[in-house]
């Protein structure tokens, strides 16, 4: 699936970064959809549909649940309480009327503040799919939470459950790595954990290991990252997070300026910003 061009109003000359509520909704709007190749040829390998229960963790808007619960699958998605602004917009997406605080929508969904042992409920049937679809390896420490959260899902799971773990391809394969170096550079020598780095080839085989978890095959997708004008791409790029450590290193307006130069290389003819890139997933199964 080729992501759809959608111009947006301009904000990155006046506020690169925007607040927190700002950058969710670009993320939902802008970013979030270049995924989507990667959410269904995970789905479709493992034939997600009636009956699959499905926690999603980090699931930050909701689109891949979205995709899921579309596919018939009953799904919970979880997010850590700093990241409420994305989680509002997965209620709006998942349980749309009165009463979205984490109840149950149509087919199923629920949406819970927390952790995963925040989504237990007694009588509730074990999950059968666990995914982590935000994509691992691609800075420094980004998998000390994942680890745990994974051990704690696991515990809800049926044994054999399929376990979803994603990341970046090679940096080679990917345009926007180049652009994603911008972080790197900016941040120099400050030690920070959230600082982007090239992903490596074995690192989510390291973070399944870690959690316990048997490998049971993987796939790589090309997830292209287009945008309808280089505005869009600022914000969509900014909204990933990514590029963080290096505002706090140095500082939020020399950022999107230093960032829109690096994707000036990608802008083509008509103003359309385009960069080809490979995602990887891989499939664990729980103990």
């Amino acid at each position: 699936m080729t992501p759809t061009l959608v111009r947006h109003q301009s904000r990155t000359a006046s506020v690169p970064f925007g607040g927190t509520s700002v950058r969710a909704r670009d993320w939902a709007e802008i970013q979030e959809r270049m995924l989507v190749p990667l959410f269904e040829a995970a789905y479709e390998r493992l034939d997600v549909g009636p009956g699959t229960r499905l926690l999603g963790l980090g699931c930050g808007t909701g689109l891949a649940l979205v995709l899921a619960a579309s596919r018939g699958a009953a799904v919970t998605g979880v997010d850590r309480p700093e990241r409420a602004a994305r989680l509002a917009l997965a209620r709006e997406r998942l349980l749309p009327g009165p009463g979205r605080g984490g109840a149950a929508g149509p087919g199923g969904s629920r949406l819970v503040t927390g952790g995963p042992a925040d989504t237990a409920e007694p009588g509730r049937s074990p999950y059968n799919l666990i995914t982590a679809f935000e994509p691992v390896g691609c800075a420094a420490g980004d998998t000390e939470g994942l680890v745990p959260a994974l051990e704690s899902a696991v515990a809800l799971a049926e044994h054999g459950s399929a376990v979803v773990l994603a990341g970046w391809g090679p940096p080679e394969r990917c345009a926007t790595s180049a652009v994603l170096r911008v972080a790197t550079r900016l941040t120099g020598r400050v030690s920070d954990a959230a600082r982007w780095r090239p992903s490596r080839r074995d690192d989510l085989e390291d973070v399944a290991a870690r959690a316990g978890l048997g490998p049971d095959g993987s796939g790589r997708v090309a997830c292209p990252f287009g945008y309808a004008d280089l505005d869009s791409a600022v914000r969509g790029l900014l909204a990933t997070g990514a590029f963080d450590a290096a505002a706090r290193a140095t500082d939020q307006a020399q950022v999107g300026k230093e960032l829109a130069e690096a994707l000036h290389a990608h802008v083509r003819r008509d103003g359309t910003v385009w960069m080809p890139n490979v995602f990887r997933y891989l499939i664990a199964r729980t103990p």
